[in-house]
Order: C-alpha cells, then structure tokens, then sequence
C-alpha cells in the first residue's frame, strides 16, 4: 500500500533512498529528503506492507500533465517480487490524469518492468 511521506518516517526513507546510486552520500541524501519534505512539487511515497516500510518512491510534478519518478527504491530483502512495479502502478493510479515518465536514473528499471520479462520489478 502506498502511503505518502511524514517526518516521522524520516530514518526509514533516508536508508531506502541510500539504495540508490545518486544518493549514496550522506549530505546528498539529506538534501534530497529536505526537497521532499520542503518542495510542494516533490512527493514522496513509501510502500507499506503489513507493518513493514520495504520501499519508497519519489516524484516530482512537473506542470499539469507530467509526473516524473526520480527516485524508486525496494528494501534488497524485499526485491524481485513486483513491489517497484506495484509502486509505479499505485502512483500512475494516484495521477490517473498524468502522464508518469521516469528520469535518468529511474529510466532502466521502468524498460524492464514494461518489458515481457518483468518478475525483476
């Protein structure tokens, strides 16, 4: 289940977020999250299941017609079993009337999770 971004769950996203390549230095990542938490167009969402936070995925709105996922990160445990693809889903859900594009960074894992092998998403 998507759920959006709270303060509370600072910690938790700051280590999902470490997962990806851009982010692995520790001022960048407090930068990002601050963004997150500062900017009325970034939007970060964590995915829960259960009771666990095992993923997060980040978007920032760009006009009234484009949604651009710059980060999407699962818990390594968690991986291979479809959780990244459910979160895009649940965000393209979120922003039925948006277009929902990847960036640079997240652009490979959105070819693979659209291509006919996709049990890696």
């Amino acid at each position: 289940m998507l759920i959006r971004y709270k303060k509370s769950f600072e910690k938790i996203a700051m280590g999902l977020l470490s997962f990806m390549p851009a982010e692995k230095d520790l001022k960048q990542l407090q930068q990002t999250v601050k963004q997150y938490e500062t900017a009325g167009d970034w939007q970060l969402f964590l995915w829960k299941q259960e009771e666990d936070i095992i993923g997060a995925i980040g978007v920032v709105l760009k006009g009234d017609e484009l949604v651009e996922v710059q980060h999407i990160s699962v818990n390594p445990s968690h991986r291979q079993q479809g959780i990244g693809k459910r979160m895009v889903n649940a965000v393209k859900d979120l922003y039925k009337n948006k277009s929902v594009v990847p960036n640079d960074e997240t652009e490979a894992f959105f070819k693979k999770c659209n291509s006919d092998d996709d049990k890696d998403c």
